[in-house]
């Protein structure tokens, strides 16, 4: 491999960090759980970060009994 494949690598290996690193977030949170999590879950994959900066803003949605 040439210089620049393993640049071209280590560039999308830390985009593909970036756009995970929202989902990690959500799935080790104790904020919310179930479907909750879930909706939030495919919220964040679907319609990215904005969905997560609402996460960090809203979540939980329901408050616990």
């Amino acid at each position: 491999m040439d210089d620049s494949a393993i640049t071209i690598l280590v560039v999308l290996g830390i985009i593909g960090l970036v756009w995970l690193l929202p989902i990690l977030v959500i799935m080790s949170s104790r904020k919310t759980t179930g479907s909750e999590k879930l909706a939030w879950l495919l919220a964040v994959v679907f319609i990215s970060w904005f969905a997560w900066i609402f996460y960090l803003l809203l979540a939980p949605i329901k408050k616990k009994r």
